[in-house]
């Protein structure tokens, strides 16, 4: 079964107990921000990544000069420990560690959400790589992931699921970034994008294999 075979199962047993409303209010969300056009301004191939240094679930300091020194980098960007999507998607991405090894990638997930609850997605799902903390989403914004979540989503978020941004995030923003990821070369600049401004689509993590191979 593929990635995006068991994020559409997901989907299916998470809407389908929802009333159509909040369905609906959801899937309007995801639609209206692709009608923002963030898509357009999301670095691409061939562009320079942002330089990096941001906390891992044990609060240590990360540096992506410093992990680009050893191979390329893999970055992935994930909304935050609430979101089964992003839970199923590093519970995948764990499997494929050891192939990017061979490669001499390193790879790393970033999130908005403070080490608290990287630490303890990294222990629920045995994860072996490290999840970092991208507070207000600074980074993201360099990458052009940012967004801001309004209502009548954000009411949706805080009234009808309890998910509170600022408890999970640290901050008053109520800012996402767009799931994505990226291989960045040794040179700093990135070989492989792709992000997915519907949440609930995913590429499957052996694009990543593929990619360095050709790199």
């Amino acid at each position: 079964m593929t990635l995006q075979d068991s994020l559409d199962k997901l989907k299916e047993r998470i809407e389908g107990g929802m009333p159509p409303q909040i369905v609906n209010i959801m899937h309007q969300a995801t639609a209206d921000l692709e009608a923002s056009g963030i898509g357009e301004g999301i670095l691409k191939v061939g562009d320079k990544a942002p330089e990096f240094k941001l906390p891992n679930q044990d609060g240590n300091l990360v540096s992506s000069t410093e992990l680009l020194k050893n191979g390329p980098l893999v970055v992935t960007y994930y909304r935050g420990a609430w979101c089964p999507y992003c839970n199923t998607d590093l519970g995948n991405l764990k499997r494929y560690t050891a192939e990017l090894q061979e490669f001499n990638a390193t790879m790393i997930s970033v999130s908005p959400q403070i080490p608290q609850y990287n630490k303890q997605i990294t222990t629920q799902q045995r994860l072996n790589f490290d999840l970092l903390s991208d507070s207000e989403n600074n980074v993201a914004n360099e990458f052009g992931l940012r967004w801001e979540m309004v209502d009548p989503l954000k009411s949706l978020y805080r009234d009808s699921f309890g998910i509170s941004l600022p408890n999970y995030n640290g901050d008053e923003s109520w800012t996402l970034p767009v799931p994505a990821r990226f291989i960045i070369g040794t040179d700093g600049i990135i070989k492989y994008a792709e992000f997915s401004i519907d949440y609930t689509k995913r590429p499957n993590p052996d694009v990543l294999v593929k990619a360095l191979n050709e790199i």
